[in-house]
């Protein structure tokens, strides 16, 4: 039996925003993983622990859709979308990341 993989279509990417007095500002932006591969972005986060996360399924065979999962186990075990999270029985709680990415 295959172990269950953790997987996520949706997270954050790093965008550039125009500022009021010039020049560039970046911020965070969900998004689909699909949306985000299609527009060329490059940089990804957990959208709810802040974690970092690797791309898997973009190599476009057919009937796969590309998605991420957490970098980090401890990420895994205390993000909200994280299965370990999800299959967690002991009651923790959830909180961000302890090395989110910026």
């Amino acid at each position: 039996m295959a172990a269950e993989r953790e997987k996520m279509y949706e997270c954050e990417v790093k965008r550039r925003r125009v500022k009021a007095g010039g020049g560039y500002e970046p911020f965070w932006k969900v998004k689909n993983v699909a949306v985000a591969l299609s527009d060329a972005d490059t940089d990804f986060r957990c959208k709810d622990c802040s974690g970092p996360v690797k791309l898997l399924g973009r190599n476009g065979k057919n009937g796969t859709v590309p998605y991420v999962e957490h970098k980090l186990s401890a990420d895994a075990e205390f993000c909200p979308s994280g299965l370990l999270f999800k299959k967690a029985t002991d009651g923790r709680e959830a909180r961000l990341s302890a090395h989110p990415v910026d």
